[in-house]
């Protein structure tokens, strides 16, 4: 099988927000973030995101990899691939390039799929 592996980080830095944890911020991190708990607010990293089945997010998220298993509301640019778990409940506006959807997973809201907007901002023109 010729399958592309999407690593994590290099670096193996992974930050866990546990089951019980309610957050209202924005969290910003360069490894990987794993969220059991609740968050309120945007989320931004380089790494790759998991939302657990007991997670929640309500907000937006900007990353490369993003597997939601729990409940997100809000919108999500994913660089490169987004899946949905089977117990995946997803409202809101989607944006990336690849989508890998499982059977049971709910969606509702829009799906843009290619290259992200981040890919495809255009320099300004120069002034002469």
């Amino acid at each position: 099988m010729n399958q592309k592996s999407y690593s994590e980080t290099p670096s193996q830095n992974i930050n866990l927000i546990s089951p019980g944890t309610r957050i209202t911020g924005d969290i910003t991190a360069e490894g990987d973030v794993r969220i059991d708990g609740h968050l309120r607010g945007n989320i931004k990293t380089k790494g790759r995101l998991v939302i657990g089945a007991s997670g929640s997010i309500e907000g937006e998220i900007l990353c490369s990899n993003v597997e939601i298993s729990g409940h997100f509301k809000g919108k999500i640019s994913a660089a490169e691939l987004l899946t949905l778990k089977a117990t995946a409940v997803v409202t809101g506006d989607i944006v990336t390039t690849k989508l890998s959807v499982e059977p049971g997973s709910l969606f509702t809201g829009t799906c843009q799929m290619g290259p992200t907007p981040e890919k495809t901002v255009q320099e300004p023109p120069k002034k002469a």
